[in-house]
């Protein structure tokens, strides 16, 4: 199941391939930037409302979402390539933004269906878990340029099809093996994370590696299709991984009770009891959180209207509305406006940040795979070290995010101020704390208002998004760049219908939007500073304790304890 889960996500991250075939957009279609930057935004919105995907799957099984995910991604990108390629008449713009946000939407059905299953499977190794999921998502995009330059060669526009039938086929072939099972923690589970990190970790060093080599040496199509074969062969060597654990897990039930040995107190981060197999003693002990679920079960039994403004502690299971109207979420709401919005306007501008800067067009779509790389190593960053803080150090997670968003202002200076070669750095800052913000957002979102409704909440919670990229990409930087673009062909002469795409050359096309986006982003590290602060009792506590109190595990809880005292 886990497996699966990584081919999919590595497979779900289209959208930030969006600044590669922009440029096709623009130029056939004879948009200006505010235009394509709308595109833009319809894109982000799609990809970060997820909240019918989220309902769905309260309602439906898993395979349902996925399938319904399929069918939108090829829909919205299939039509998208038909346009580009002329062979359909030329849409409307309302019609483009229907086609990118429906094929960016199915995204959410394939994070709700893999990536909230694992969670809900692995509650206490969540961090961990959203890490690697988030992170093979930050290494599609660099995935799926090494496949299309060995299928298609250098035709962006083929990337629009690649986009619209890949993601579509991998989620159907593996659409009954994502599944909720009954959470029974290996004693080894965290050893068995930490090698599925090292594997994705070779493999986004060798997208790299493949990234400078391209730039430095003329490929041919043979080598780009020996570097995608290896390319898919590395995402398929973790099923090596998953099936040497599915053989010791078998092994280990086909002993009998009497040889299977009490393990010794966990020692790493992580290793905690809950699938040691001892025997049930008959001593009853008190469980003083019995008291306070009856008082939630009468408050269950209450309208969800009449306790909206009565929610259960941090870490219990909070109704949707409860969690939407908390001061907590309101407080998140507004870090991701800032941060996620200034990412996303960042990313999405790439494309013409380096054509404005005067960078050639292969240098531009290596701009891009920077991101997507260093997207991913945020990702795992986020999700791995944001568990080993907390769990040696207790350290909240809205502190890790504060210091992201600080680096992410780093970035966007560089780009408002640029010097030669600064958008390659920026674009690894960019990348990297663009990714590290998701697992973090997910994870805390999961922490702090439960799991019960988990696959609609962590959609809500990333509303935030497509608002942000609204107001910062088509109202504030689309805007100052045509501006600037207009001013340009005015020194020249020339007028708005003189020109197919409008174009803007120079380091000022940027520099005040960018500039902006920092002063933005600051903000939203301070608003999380204060959600830290807010938070840091609850995150002193043990959050994960309910997950290793469950019905009939506290003869084994007992035991435990017994044998650290002696």
């Amino acid at each position: 199941m886990v497996f699966a889960s990584f081919l999919i996500m590595a497979c779900a991250g289209a959208t930030y391939l969006f600044g590669t075939y922009s440029k096709d957009i623009k130029s056939t279609l004879g948009y200006d930037q505010t235009t394509l930057n709308l595109l833009g935004f319809f894109k982000d919105l799609g990809a970060n409302v997820g909240v019918m995907s989220g309902l769905i799957a309260e309602v439906t099984p898993t395979w349902f979402v996925l399938t319904v995910g399929s069918a939108m991604n090829f829909v919205g990108y299939f039509m998208i390539w038909l346009t580009v390629t002329g062979k359909v008449a030329k849409p409307k713009v309302w019609q483009m933004c229907l086609y990118i946000c429906i094929g960016a939407n199915s995204q959410n059905f394939a994070n709700t269906g893999a990536l909230v299953t694992c969670v809900k499977n692995f509650p206490e190794s969540r961090g961990v878990m959203l890490g690697l999921l988030k992170g093979y998502v930050g290494l599609s995009g660099a995935i799926m340029t090494q496949l299309y330059f060995a299928i298609y060669g250098n035709d962006s526009k083929s990337l629009i099809l690649l986009i619209a039938w890949l993601p579509a086929v991998v989620s159907l072939v593996f659409v009954y093996s994502i599944r909720e099972k009954k959470v029974v923690r290996q004693r080894n589970e965290l050893n068995v994370f930490y090698n599925f990190l090292y594997l994705s970790i070779f493999l986004a060093l060798f997208l790299m590696a493949m990234n400078i080599a391209e730039k430095q040496v003329h490929f041919t199509k043979a080598a780009y299709a020996a570097s995608a074969t290896i390319c898919c062969v590395l995402l398929f060597v973790p099923l090596t991984v998953a099936v040497k654990q599915e053989i010791e897990v078998w092994n280990m039930k086909k002993l009998p009770p009497s040889e299977v040995k009490v393990e010794n107190p966990p020692s790493r981060m992580g290793d905690l009891p809950g699938s040691l197999g001892v025997a049930p003693l008959e001593k009853k002990v008190g469980n003083p959180k019995k008291e306070i679920d009856l008082v939630h079960e009468e408050k269950e039994m209450k309208s969800c209207f009449l306790t909206v403004f009565d929610p259960p502690p941090r870490g219990e299971d909070y109704t949707i509305l409860q969690a939407l109207l908390s001061l907590d979420m309101i407080i998140l709401f507004i870090a991701t406006f800032c941060g996620l919005g200034s990412s996303l306007t960042a990313v999405d501008n790439l494309g013409q940040i380096g054509e404005s800067l005067g960078y050639p067009n292969h240098t531009v779509s290596s701009f891009v795979s920077l991101v997507s790389i260093w997207n991913y190593f945020g990702r795992v960053f986020s999700g791995f070290v944001s568990e080993y803080l907390l769990a040696k150090y207790k350290l909240p997670r809205p502190l890790m995010m504060t210091f992201v968003l600080l680096l992410s202002c780093a970035g966007h200076l560089l780009i408002a101020f640029p010097v030669p070669g600064s958008v390659y750095i920026a674009s690894i800052l960019m990348g990297f704390s663009f990714g590290a913000q998701l697992p973090l957002l997910f994870a805390i979102i999961s922490e702090l208002f439960g799991l019960k409704y988990y696959s609609t909440l962590f959609n809500c919670g990333q509303l935030a998004s497509p608002l942000g990229s609204y107001i910062l990409n088509v109202r504030v930087t689309g805007m100052l760049y045509d501006r600037e673009a207009l001013k340009q062909l005015k020194a020249r002469g020339l007028t708005r219908k003189d020109v197919k795409d409008l174009t803007c050359l120079g380091s000022q096309c940027y520099k005040l939007p960018f500039v902006i986006l920092t002063s933005v982003t600051f903000f939203g590290a301070l608003v999380s500073l204060g959600l830290a602060i807010r938070t840091r009792k609850f995150y002193k506590g043990d959050i994960y304790k309910k997950f290793r109190e469950t019905p009939g595990s506290e003869s084994e809880s007992v035991l435990v304890s017994d044998t650290r005292k002696s």
